[in-house]
């Protein structure tokens, strides 16, 4: 016979199990599912119609090292990423700072900053290829100035750089508004303080402002470099992963080679290396700005 004691831990059990079942279960159907999935498509040679893939065990791996497409495309996006991350911090928090005061003006900004993040990334590279393409906005207006045409998007170089440039107008604005909520819990006692004992701005940034958002710039550089490595809809909207192949990311190639080629074993292979990766990467920033958050307070 059960005790009213017994009964009430079983309630407790059921409450949270009807709470983190959902949650769980779909954790499990799309990701885990997935990602086991990859894993097994990895070590076959399916071509997406194939009822029953051959195993080919480790040959899309070894495949995939000696591919030079793949791996220029794993240093191009190794390159958006570290660049993108970059300029995305920096420039995140140097427009907090800017539009950090409450007033009307500074409302109308944050809205404006954040806008563009709110548009498709499909929708913003084609935009953008209105405005950056050899007979777009500005190369038009400097035609008619007489000056020479700029390959934004016909020269390697130009289109890479281009490329990261429209990726950091269209995410910064997440960086901003984080940043921006970092702010507001900055003590107000410790800014009047280093007021008070002559600090310069720049001094009280330094050694009260910034310490205090050092867990809002972890986040930060962990969600921009993640974002950065899987860039995808961009590339194919703005430069379809041209010129001679200057801005083909390692996502694009995945879905290229899984879709265009019927390669999805080799696809596969892709994915999962971009995958740990990424996770290698995102735990490694993670690790390293918690090791400089404990040399600061030690």
């Amino acid at each position: 016979m059960s005790t009213p004691a017994a009964a009430a831990r079983l309630r407790d059990r059921l409450t949270t199990a009807s709470m983190v079942g959902p949650a769980l279960l779909l954790f499990v159907v799309m990701l885990v599912v997935p990602v086991c999935l990859s894993i097994y498509l990895s070590l076959t040679d399916w071509n997406g119609y194939s009822a029953n893939p051959a195993i080919v065990g480790l040959q899309n791996y070894l495949d995939l090292a000696r591919s030079e497409e793949a791996i220029r495309a794993g240093w191009v996006t190794l390159l958006i990423a570290a660049v993108g991350t970059v300029l995305l911090s920096v420039l995140g928090l140097g427009f907090a700072l800017l539009v950090n005061g409450a007033s009307r003006l500074n409302a109308f900004f944050r809205v404006v900053l954040f806008y563009p993040h709110v548009l498709s990334a499909l929708v913003v590279g084609f935009l953008w290829s209105a405005v950056l393409g050899t007979s777009g906005v500005v190369n038009g207006f400097l035609t008619s100035k007489g000056a020479e045409v700029l390959p934004f998007l016909s020269n390697p170089n130009w289109a890479l750089a281009s490329l990261i440039g429209v990726l950091v107008w269209a995410g910064f604005g997440v960086n901003v508004v984080l940043y921006l909520a970092g702010l507001q819990t900055v003590s107000r006692d410790l800014l009047e303080a280093a007021r008070i004992d002559g600090a310069s701005p720049r001094q009280t940034f330094l050694n009260v402002t910034l310490p205090a958002l050092a867990p809002v710039v972890t986040v930060n550089l962990v969600l921009s470099l993640v974002t950065l490595l899987k860039t995808y809809d961009l590339v194919v909207s703005l430069t379809g992963g041209g010129p001679a192949g200057s801005t083909q990311t390692a996502a694009y190639l995945i879905l290229w080679d899984s879709f265009h080629n019927n390669a999805l074993g080799f696809g596969s292979a892709q994915s999962v290396v971009l995958m740990l990766v990424t996770a290698g990467l995102a735990l490694t920033v993670a690790r390293l700005r918690s090791r400089v958050d404990q040399g600061v307070k030690a």
